[in-house]
């Protein structure tokens, strides 16, 4: 039993948050059928200026649902999408929901390697896709299953005006052909534009059962390498309901949700896919984060809703300041994916008016399980309390049936109606990430306060043992940033010819100023313990990161360790 049983952090939610939320009972296809229903005539999607009502967005997942269903998509059957933000992202995710497929999302700026990795594990035999990458997917050998390409040209769905101007990052593989021109392949190819020329699907078609798989979702998890995560219509719903109760005040129909993280990402896809339409909102595309970009689009259609990430924040906020830009319209944010930084908090705050509060997660909990209240009650520098109907445990790293004491540190568990049910072909691994009675290991070592409050010390393996003893890369980072001549850093452990590691860290540093890791040294030892001072610190010119902004430790280890060699 966990001795968090009584759950303390219930007194701290913002006023008018239940503690449970109900069991769900909608598919995500009968969830957008509602919003369909109660605001029709709403915009639903606004991409450059172009928009799509609600009624239109169903319209246009019923004719692309009777496509794939001519193409042989089947109930169970895995449909892959390699696309970046646009609305035929949105309407080929529910089109292929509505079938009562199981959609798969990639990351379209994937290498050729990268992805074959994933359609060789899922197996799926359609997939829709950009047509900058079409000849990437058409290009995979024989032994692949996947038949049946429907390439989308992105820029179809921009206004006229905006599709010359369009600039987007292109994966860095060779150079594709247009979308349907003569293509050398064994493999049928259709266009997107033809597919939504089919009438709709009837309405007697099966449709989803709450209880049925929607989503795999791949993540490297706790272990490192790629795996598809099973998430049900349960699993997504539930998490929908609880980021809805979460936020006291929102106005159905009536929100602003600026899409700038990736669809493809569990973030970007719980928030925007599913929460932004179950409520109403109008959601604001954008095929890739740029400040220009979002600040433009606020001049005429301001958001109330920001999720994203803490670069973002920092980016827009400093923006607002250096340009007059009003933001004072996101009355939320929700940050998530690394930690927030309390200066970045305050700098959104003053900058906005609005809340801007972090949230914790994983795919595996699709993806939110705690955040801090939307309320005079949050607390910056830790990442909140558990959702609604959401338990945690906090146990041994090397005995999760053993508990850990009041206020001592180890690894988070989490147990509620938004975890997966398991990786995708990988009984070994889910059996060892999902224990008995629904608990999530997350892999996270923190720490609990009395009344329930979450901080995140670190990754289980990305904690550094130094002479015996454990340091967090987090808390030597945070002390790094505050050194006034650094703009970046990354910790890592290097491993010794004498067994155990050195903390070494990369940083960026302000323009202007000149490097000297010994000053930097001296300042890290007035505020750290000495066997956390980095024994190595490298001057870098930037750091690797994923495409929401998340800097990649175990590349900036590699090429720490290679530097090292040479």
């Amino acid at each position: 039993m966990s001795r968090y049983e009584h759950k303390p952090w219930l007194t701290s939610y913002a006023e008018g948050v239940p503690a449970e939320i109900d069991t769900p009972t909608q598919s995500l296809v009968d969830m957008l059928d509602a919003s369909v229903k109660k605001f029709g005539s709403n915009t639903a999607l606004q991409f450059f200026g172009a928009t799509t009502t609600y009624s239109e967005l169903a319209e246009q997942v019923a004719r692309a649902a009777e496509g794939l269903r001519k193409l042989g998509v089947r109930a169970g059957d895995r449909v892959a999408l390699v696309l970046p933000n646009c609305p035929q992202h949105v309407i080929a995710f529910y089109a292929a929901l509505r079938l009562g497929a199981i959609v798969i999302e990639h990351n379209p700026l994937y290498t050729a390697r990268e992805l074959r990795h994933q359609f060789e594990d899922h197996g799926a035999r359609v997939a829709i896709v950009w047509d900058k990458v079409h000849d990437t997917v058409s290009d995979f050998p024989a032994d692949i299953p996947v038949d049946t390409i429907v390439s989308v040209n992105m820029s179809e769905a921009l206004p006229f005006a905006k599709r010359l101007a369009l600039r987007l990052p292109v994966p860095k593989a060779r150079a594709t052909r247009a979308a349907m021109t003569a293509v050398p392949s064994a493999k049928n190819v259709f266009t997107w534009k033809n597919l939504l020329k089919n009438r709709k699907i009837s309405s007697r078609h099966p449709r989803p059962t709450v209880d049925d798989i929607a989503l795999l979702q791949y993540t490297s998890g706790t272990t490192g390498h790629p795996k598809g995560a099973i998430l049900t219509h349960s699993n997504l719903r539930a998490n929908a309901m609880q980021g809805q109760a979460w936020v006291p005040g929102l106005l159905q129909g009536k929100e602003t949700f600026y899409g700038v993280l990736p669809l493809f990402h569990a973030y970007g896809m719980t928030l925007c896919l599913t929460f932004a339409m179950s409520i109403g909102a109008r959601l604001v595309l954008f095929p890739n984060f740029d400040v220009d970009m979002v600040l433009e689009a606020s001049r005429s259609t301001p958001p109330t809703f920001l999720p994203a990430v803490p670069p973002i924040y920092e980016q827009l906020a400093r923006a607002s300041e250096r340009r007059g830009a009003d933001l004072s319209s996101i009355r939320f944010a929700i940050s998530g994916a690394m930690s927030l930084p309390v200066a970045t908090v305050t700098r959104w705050e003053e900058a906005t008016g609005g809340l801007l509060v972090e949230g914790y997660g994983m795919t595996e909990s699709s993806p939110v399980a705690l955040g801090n209240p939307m309320g005079p009650s949050r607390r910056p520098g830790t990442v909140g309390v558990p959702f609604p109907s959401t338990s945690i445990r906090v146990v041994n790293p090397d005995n999760p049936d053993e508990d850990r004491d009041e206020g001592e540190t180890g690894e988070l568990l989490i147990q509620g109606p938004q975890v997966f049910k398991g990786y995708w072909g990988r009984d070994d691994e889910t059996e060892a990430t999902l224990l008995p009675g629904g608990w999530l290991r997350t892999g996270d070592i923190v720490t609990v306060s009395p009344d329930g409050f979450v901080t995140v010390i670190d990754r289980v393996k990305e904690i550094i043992i130094t002479g015996g003893f454990n340091v967090s890369p987090s808390e030597v980072e945070e002390t790094l940033l505050r050194h006034p001549d650094i703009e970046g850093a990354a910790v890592v452990g290097l491993p010794r010819s004498s067994g155990g590691e050195d903390v070494s860290a990369a940083v960026i540093l302000r323009p202007g100023t000149v490097f000297d890791s010994e000053a930097i040294r001296d300042f890290c030892r007035t505020n750290l313990a000495t066997y956390k001072v980095p024994k190595r610190i490298v001057q870098v010119d930037e750091l690797p990161k994923s495409l929401i902004g998340k800097v990649l430790r175990r590349k900036v280890r590699d090429s720490l360790i290679e530097s090292r060699g040479r």
